[in-house]
């Protein structure tokens, strides 16, 4: 087995285990799933793969080592981050309730649940979601410096970050896939309005816990 091959299989089982950890990303497509159906969720999901090849990129060109150095740039970030998700968090409160779609039991969801979000607009959600995380920055940088030599050519190491994202993008289609079964989805919709007040506070939570993240 070559050294990329074990420098690859070392980043995607530390990896494994960080993309199955809820987040906001994990909030955010739970919530598409339900507010919106399969499709948004799906494309939201793109959108945080799209994000996570990013962070990889300017990790690899040396950036990530500027942003997590800079006391300024990883503040700007991070305060940004939060804001944007006080603002997911505020809209999901103040959201109105959802209507069951009325089919049996054990179907599910299709694309017409709510038609007012498009498909760009559920991708920038996914994407803006993720690249105003500084946490990513840390991550890559001290998962890349401790498992990818510096000798491993640039071309390799986005290889791994295209199989990375190739990852994260299909375990969120899973996700999506499971909260927009029928009998999943309903039971949300059930308690709409509790539903809408956990994942606002859920993100209200998670902007609180980034505003306080230190860049060490």
């Amino acid at each position: 087995m070559s050294h990329y091959m074990y420098e690859f299989l070392g980043l995607m089982a530390v990896f494994s285990i960080m993309i199955v950890s809820p987040g906001a990303d994990f909030a955010i497509v739970v919530r598409q799933s339900i507010v919106h159906g399969r499709r948004s969720a799906i494309m939201t999901s793109f959108g945080i793969g799209a994000s996570l090849l990013f962070h990889i990129s300017y990790t690899i060109l040396g950036l990530g080592l500027l942003v997590s150095k800079s006391l300024f740039l990883f503040g700007m970030l991070k305060w940004a981050g939060a804001a944007y998700l006080f603002y997911l968090g505020i809209k999901a409160l103040r959201a109105p309730g959802m209507e069951a779609s009325g089919e049996a039991p054990g179907d599910t969801v299709d694309d017409t649940v709510e038609k007012n979000i498009s498909d760009w607009r559920c991708f920038l959600m996914g994407f803006v979601t993720n690249a105003l995380n500084p946490k990513p920055v840390l991550f890559f940088l001290s998962l890349f410096s401790a498992l990818v030599s510096h000798e491993t050519p640039a071309l390799v190491q986005a290889t791994y970050g295209l199989f990375m994202a190739t990852a994260l993008i299909a375990w969120f289609v899973a996700v999506s896939t499971f909260f927009t079964m029928q009998s999943v989805r309903d039971r949300f919709v059930a308690w709409a309005r509790w539903f809408n007040r956990v994942t606002g506070l859920v993100f209200i939570g998670l902007g609180i816990k980034l505003a306080t993240q230190q860049a060490s």
